[in-house]
């Protein structure tokens, strides 16, 4: 999807030379080359020959920061703009191209400071991508007309609901903002702006915009991966010399907040089902000399089991089971947050003398050596998991290029991380938090006001109104013409392809333990990391109805500590080698899975033999569990998209079976859960006969083999009875369900029915199918007609979900609640059209990118680890990347018509809609399929 906000710093290392680890064993490389063009446009060329591959980035420095009040919205808009069409890409513009080229489909994000187009492509079409880059920077303005203008409205509008107007806290960062920062001062806004200004920007305005900061002397193209330098720089001149410079664009100044007093802010919540308090504090802008200090603050207060306010918050006074702080840094200036959510009922007032309690024991203590160092241990590990794609080193040069003015200030970045002090820390706790005015704001459940903190205003948030009919009509299909901008060769002609990129399938080696555990891997050296995963066939499947939930509880509870340590020293253990470990509980499996530096490797799997076969059984980690997942499914019954998801299971496999389920459990099941339960379920399904271990990156065969004997060797093997798991069928005819959320500023959709099993021999030729009716994102006709034509959504999809049972078919959205029954009469009637219409030119493309982008499938650590995954899982060939490719080429249309018949029937699905029923309930009945079904009808206001 487009547009991606991330409000949590990441430390993401790149030089130009060499890079120091923590422990100065290891220097790591990244070479790049910078030059300028005469119009100021700045290229960043970066070599990475490891796959074939091409990561191409466009980074204008301008965000909402450039904006004025009245006018916000602008910059995210033009992003969404930028993507339709240009002079000589023509309508569709880089999102038809990447389906054509096998590219992982045009992208971009919007922030407060900078807007950035990427997308990573197959070798051969390099040429291409600089064509289309540079279409877009000088040969686009003219394409945007009021038809396109409107429509993109629409889907802007569209994105804000779906991200914050439909959520629970959706408002909080609109609340902080503009009670942090003054009325003129360009953060008080937040980047996706408001509807209001959205609805008011005129063709004028855009284009204004345009041309002010879409300059090349704003710009920065970056080009990494696998390419030859001296061809890329011929093109990047041909494509790019002849747009014009702009305007100087003038630096802005630093804009630091000073507080002159706190403000505690209040807001009922329409979705929210816990009451959650923000606490934020000016900081400093990115960069600045104290930023690495609040760093390391927010991440030892706030993080983990070692975090004084998680020991305080969550153990001793049992308040919340969710604490989170950061230190959100921009351009001009930043801000020090902390989020408690509370449990349910519980006051806020409580909950902020906890936290004024443990900042007064911090000033006291400090930070001890110990957890300063596993804090910085960390570091060594992000850096590598940061630059395993061409993607993210592209990223990460842009981005120091514009704040730091230097892609090599990284050097100095981890020497000022890593030559943080105790006191540095003490000292910017000190400056930054202690005794400073903060905004405070309590966002509590409707009629919760007093769990709000006291003297608490009421916060100015703007809810928009439901109205039948509210929105302008547009004709995306109208012509408009007009004038190209003169070049001197002819730009409508597309470049060539150069080269074959070859498909490079890794070479997979495996091996069986003398207890029945497979074992299985990738050596791969780019970069000295190991990822690995423990894969145990189960999971929710092994549950009986009454116990369910109680896989996930397991889950959880095996990182809570061993019978060696305690759950804060396994946090410690596990950290201080710069690793990660996580254990996660599915419908089929439970997952022992992590990273970690080579060098640290054998000393995790170490960590990994404990947590496993070691467990603590800690009673009072059981009780705070289970307290933290009531609180979840407390959560949830507020947010539309999770109760979409969870009805959506109970249609799918009804109520006899535990699948039907949410994973985690009801709240009567997991009240009842004894820690005997876990232990019991822990002793009778998790066996090593069951049992596949993963491992890619810097590891060889000998070595994964020996870091699993000793887990081997003393996990007893036993035979597990798995359940006979029933042929769920298509309903015999459609039905509407409708939930009720009163107020929903969305409809949310799910719409679909059972299918079939990825060990289906029909199941990739179904994906293949997909593509074009709705997994193939703007090259699909469910996004073209509904976000393209129609500015109903933000993003739709279809999918086919893969499980070693028959899994479903199925179509998500969120719409906009007033067109509810248009959006899902349309979707029926594509369904319904899908296998008659499609045609020879609907193959050629899906055939296109099903092969093309085969170049880029195994690039990262994480998609080699998936690759075993589904060869582990599904029983497939070492080599079936190439047998798919062999049936893609074997397809013809009547295969996909047949395909699609078979298994997408749109009489025979559950359409399920979570949205407000006093508005959109009735007409749904206008769809065919009988009176809808409202399944909660004793909380409805309808």
């Amino acid at each position: 999807m487009k547009s991606i906000r991330s409000i949590i710093y990441i430390l993401m290392v790149l030089t130009v030379s060499t890079v120091s680890s923590q422990t100065n064993t290891e220097k790591f490389s990244v070479d790049f080359e910078t030059f300028n063009l005469e119009n100021g446009l700045i290229v960043i060329l970066h070599q990475d020959r490891s796959d074939p591959v091409v990561a191409v980035a466009l980074t204008a420095h301008v965000g909402s920061a450039r904006e004025k009040e009245g006018r916000t919205g602008f910059a995210h808009l033009f992003e969404h703009l930028l993507f339709l069409e240009s002079e000589n890409l023509g309508k569709g513009g880089l999102d038809k191209l990447s389906a054509r080229i096998g590219g992982s489909g045009a992208n971009g994000s919007t922030s407060r400071d900078r807007t950035n187009y990427f997308q990573t492509v197959p070798s051969d079409a390099l040429e291409k991508m600089i064509w289309a880059e540079a279409d877009k920077l000088g040969f686009f303005i003219n394409t945007v007309t009021e038809p396109v203008l409107a429509k993109e409205k629409q889907v802007v509008k569209n994105e804000k609901r779906q991200g914050v107007d439909n959520r629970p806290y959706g408002h909080t960062f609109y609340v902080v903002d503009r009670n942090l920062y003054p009325e003129d001062h360009p953060y008080n806004w937040q980047v996706i702006g408001s509807l209001e200004d959205l609805q008011n920007a005129t063709l004028q305005d855009v284009k204004e915009f345009y041309n002010r900061w879409y300059v090349p002397n704003n710009v920065i193209l970056t080009i990494s991966g696998d390419f030859d330098k001296e061809q890329a720089k011929e093109w990047v001149h041909k494509y790019f010399d002849e747009i014009p410079q702009g305007p100087e664009v003038q630096e802005l100044e630093k804009q630091p907040v000073n507080l002159q007093e706190s403000k505690n802010l209040y807001h009922e919540d329409n979705f929210a089902k816990l009451p959650e308090l923000t606490l934020t504090w000016p900081s400093v802008y990115s960069y600045h000399k104290d930023s690495f200090a609040l760093e390391i603050l927010a991440n030892y207060l706030g993080d983990g089991k070692n975090a004084p306010l998680y020991k305080k918050l969550v153990e001793k006074k049992k308040l919340s089971g969710n604490v989170a702080m950061f230190n959100y840094t921009s351009e001009l200036a930043g801000q020090l947050m902390l989020q408690v959510r509370a449990y349910e009922g519980k006051d806020l007032d409580s909950v902020k003398i906890a936290i004024e309690k443990t900042f007064s024991e911090f000033e006291k203590n400090g930070i001890p050596q110990r957890d300063l160092k596993r804090i910085k241990a960390g570091l060594e590990t992000n850096f590598y998991n940061s630059i395993s794609s061409v993607l993210g080193k592209g990223f990460q040069l842009a981005q120091y290029e514009i704040f730091a003015k230097d892609p090599n200030f990284i050097n100095k970045e981890v020497d000022k991380m890593l030559a943080v002090t105790a006191d540095d820390v003490l000292r910017v706790f000190r400056k930054y938090i202690k005794d400073k005015n903060y905004v405070a704001t309590s966002f509590v459940p409707k009629g919760d006001i007093s769990l709000a903190l006291e003297n608490s205003q009421k916060a100015e948030v703007v809810e928009e109104k439901i109205v039948e009919g509210a929105e302008e009509d547009f004709d995306p299909n109208q012509n408009v013409s007009y004038k190209k901008t003169p070049s001197s060769f002819d730009r409508s002609i597309e470049p060539p392809y150069h080269g074959k990129p070859e498909l490079n399938i890794p070479e997979i080696w495996d091996a069986r333990m003398p207890s029945g555990m497979q074992v299985m891997g990738i050596t791969n050296n780019e970069v000295p990391v190991v990822r690995f995963s423990l894969e145990m066939k189960g999971g929710q499947l092994l549950e009986n109805r009454d116990k369910a939930g109680v896989s996930n509880m397991l889950a959880s509870m095996m990182t809570k500590g061993t019978a060696k340590r305690t759950p804060a020293e396994l946090e410690e253990a596990i950290e201080l080698l710069g690793a990660e470990i996580y254990v996660n509980a599915g419908e089929e499996k439970i997952t022992i899975s992590g990273n970690t530096l080579a060098k640290n490797y054998a000393e995790t799997m170490n960590l990994v033999k404990e947590i496993l076969l070691e467990p603590r059984w800690d009673e009072k980690e059981f009780e705070l569990l289970k307290q933290q997942i009531l609180s979840e499914l407390q959560e949830e019954k507020g947010d539309p998209n999770a109760i979409a998801q969870n009805e959506f299971k109970k249609l799918i496999y009804g109520e006899n079976s535990i699948l039907s389920y949410n994973q985690l459990g009801t709240p009567e099941t997991v009240r009842g859960l004894s820690i005997e339960d876990l232990k019991n379920y822990y002793e009778e399904n998790l066996s090593p006969l069951a049992a596949t271990f993963l491992a890619v990156g810097a590891v060889n065969k000998s070595e994964a083999v020996n870091s699993v004997k000793a887990i081997s060797a003393n996990w007893a093997p036993r035979n597990i009875k798995f359940p006979e798991i029933p042929e769920f069928e298509l309903p015999e005819k459609s039905r509407v369900y409708f939930y009720d959320v009163p107020g929903a500023k969305q409809s949310v959709f799910a719409f679909g029915a059972p299918s079939l099993s990825a060990k289906n021999e029909d199941f990739y030729p179904a994906e293949v199918m997909n593509y074009r009716l709705g997994g193939g994102s703007f090259a699909s006709r469910l996004t073209q007609e509904l976000r393209e034509g129609k500015g109903y959504t933000y993003g739709i999809r279809s999918r086919f979900t893969d499980r070693s049972y028959i899994g479903p078919f199925m179509i998500t959205s969120g719409v906009r609640t007033n067109i509810t029954y248009e959006a899902a009469e349309l979707v029926r009637d594509i369904v319904k059209d899908y296998a008659t219409t499609f045609d020879e030119k609907d193959l050629e493309v899906t055939k296109s990118y099903m092969i093309k982008s085969n170049a880029r499938r195994f690039e990262t650590l994480g998609a080699k680890l998936n690759m075993l995954r589904e060869i582990s899982d599904y029983g497939y060939n070492y080599d079936y990347i190439k047998e798919r490719e062999q049936k893609v080429e074997e397809l013809n249309v009547l295969d996909i018509q047949d395909l699609a018949k078979k298994y997408v029937d749109p009489d025979r699905m559950y359409y399920l809609i979570v949205g407000d029923a006093e508005t959109q309930l009735d007409r749904l009945e206008e769809l065919g399929y009988g009176k809808p079904i409202l399944l909660n009808e004793e909380n409805s206001s309808n």
